[in-house]
């Protein structure tokens, strides 16, 4: 019988301190000011048992690490409270609310007082609570959250969770956290690369160019006209996954003062005696990568701790890969600060909304059904108008990382539609990065990729006009029962009893399969994928991450071979 909840423990991370995630929030956008609120709040779910008891913030309700580990009926109103520590602020200074992520809306009150509704990340911004506190004050969140309203996008969550779907999630699941600003301060800043310079835009929450504004950058101040800036490097390093050199800098401006960092790089497509290419810094490079669902068995859809995110990055890199596709999940912004400092590629999706047809979007394309009109596909205005604002919102919370190289932005045809518009609309939002449209199948005109997933047969290269991504493949399953969530289910493409049979179908596929096609022009390969998770046991590291199913070196061997074709 399949468990509701996981009760294996992320490896290495047993002991949760009181306040969990207690590292500054956004590490591209650094201020002095951080006063985190994570750690045990009362809870409250309105229910018919009107379960009260404490919960640990930022772990999802149904996750162990909260200490509820239930999911309540859809719509439930889910009800955070806790006393706010003193907060030292003079009589020109704002103080700033930040919830990074909710699932899926909440609304916000300050010593009972209604403050503001949010949606999924919209806290991410910040919220205003100046005008509401006191001398002592009281912070309660109430969050609802309703997997059958699919115009909110929803990922790999589902109700009835199994094989490649997941535990639902709801609730805080990112950090809650406050800092004091001036009354006029760095909103937001905007970060255009090349390969010798970066273009810094700053905006201030009055929207004022302060003529005092300025960059400190190699030791120099670099004035800020109507309110951008250009810093050349001394010694312009390019960023690759083998040399990720980042850049500091600090942006002051009136009494605000925020650090932060860039990258030099660049991406294009070339035409090559092999076809076009996907380029990084002006020459073709191959992908090589994974798909990365972001879930841990204790925490969920958030790590125990955010080291969690170095070591999945750092244990990628052992095997040589130096891509990670994140897929229909964003992460806390630690992730994509790792990603950038440690030197791993993101291939970035859109999370989905919509309906699912296990018909239309599964079972066609299986039996070779892969060309479809999708001007009539999910034609909910609600979705398709929720869909667009989660796609905005995502480009403008993630478009300063330089690790991001490619955005995609529907998945196998999930809520797809009109999706030449889509794409359209996301290169007017980032004209700097490549776009995969349609993941898998269901291929517009507009795309920036001709992006194929291969799991039941032999992939072969074949023939366009665009750059050739190979954004799913493999999926070879090994399941090692000490490791497994559920011991009486599997799911993945095929399996494997042992490590030596999988470690040698593993090799067989990349030299057979995915090697002649990278001399044929393949742009990149994204293998399913970096972890188990749940049922699915077809990842190179199992979900508790205790042991690594492939062998390092030899992992090593293929992907030199690939990147050197």
């Amino acid at each position: 019988m399949a468990k509701q909840f996981c009760e294996l423990s992320t490896y290495g991370h047993e002991s949760i301190p009181k306040i969990p995630w207690d590292v500054y929030p956004r590490p591209q956008f650094k201020r002095e000011s951080f006063i985190c609120l994570n750690g045990l709040w009362d809870f409250t779910a309105h229910d018919a048992e009107m379960y009260t008891s404490q919960i640990r913030v930022p772990y999802p309700v149904e996750s162990k690490l909260s200490g509820i580990q239930k999911h309540f009926p859809e719509g439930t109103p889910l009800w955070y409270s806790r006393e706010l520590p003193q907060i030292s602020f003079a009589e020109n200074e704002c103080v700033i609310l930040h919830i990074d992520a909710v699932d899926q809306e909440a609304d916000v009150y300050i010593n009972d007082q209604f403050v503001s509704h949010i949606k999924t990340f919209e806290g991410y911004a910040g919220i205003d609570i100046t005008a509401f506190l006191k001398e002592e004050n009281t912070i309660s969140i109430c969050v609802t959250d309703d997997l059958k309203r699919k115009e909110f996008p929803y990922g790999k969550q589902t109700l009835k969770r199994g094989g490649m779907w997941y535990t639902p999630f709801s609730g805080i699941w990112q950090s809650v956290w406050i800092e004091v600003v001036p009354e006029n301060y760095i909103q937001k800043i905007q970060i255009e690369l090349s390969l010798s310079a970066a273009k810094i835009t700053v905006q201030t929450s009055e929207n004022t160019n302060d003529e005092e504004g300025y960059l400190l950058f190699e030791g120099e101040q670099v004035p800020l006209i109507s309110g951008s800036a250009t810093l050349s490097p001394k010694d312009p390093v390019c960023w690759t996954p083998d040399d990720p050199k980042l850049f500091e800098f600090t942006i002051r401006c009136g009494k605000d003062e925020v650090q932060s960092y860039f990258a030099l790089r660049t991406l294009s497509i070339q035409d090559t005696e092999n076809g076009p290419r996907l380029c990084l810094n002006g020459k073709p490079y191959f992908f090589h990568g994974l798909l990365d669902q972001g879930y841990w068995p204790d925490g969920l859809c958030t790590p125990p701790d955010p080291s969690c995110f170095e070591e999945d990055i750092l244990a990628m890199k052992e095997l040589g890969f130096n891509t990670l596709r994140k897929h229909i999940k964003i992460e806390p912004a630690q992730f994509y600060y790792d990603c950038d400092r440690l030197g791993m590629i993101v291939f970035q999706d859109m999370i989905n909304n919509g309906t699912y047809s296990f018909f239309k979007d599964t079972l066609l394309p299986t039996i070779g059904i892969k060309k479809l009109n999708d001007s009539k596909m999910e034609a909910n205005e609600k979705v398709r108008g929720m869909f667009y604002a989660s796609m905005e919102l995502t480009v403008s919370h993630l478009q300063n990382y330089p690790s991001i190289c490619l955005w995609t932005i529907f998945n196998e045809g999930w809520g797809q539609f009109e999706s030449s518009k889509a794409y359209d609309r996301l290169k007017e939002l980032d004209p700097s990065r490549f776009i995969d449209t349609a993941s898998g199948w269901f291929h517009p005109e507009k795309s920036d990729v001709e992006s194929l997933h291969v799991y039941f047969k032999k992939f072969k290269m074949p023939k366009a006009d665009k750059p050739i991504l190979l954004s799913e493949f493999g999926g070879y399953s090994l399941k090692l029962k000490d490791h497994s969530f559920n011991q009486g289910k599997n799911y993945g493409y095929r399996f494997y009893k042992d490590n030596a049979a999988f470690m040698l179908a593993l090799k067989k596929l990349y030299l057979k399969e995915i090697l002649p096609a990278v001399k044929a022009g393949l742009s990149g390969a994204i293998y399913t994928q970096v972890s188990d998770v749940e049922d699915e046991t077809n990842g190179l590291l199992t979900y508790d991450r205790a042991v690594c199913k492939a062998v390092k070196e030899s992992m090593r061997v293929l992907a030199q071979k690939l990147l050197d074709s």
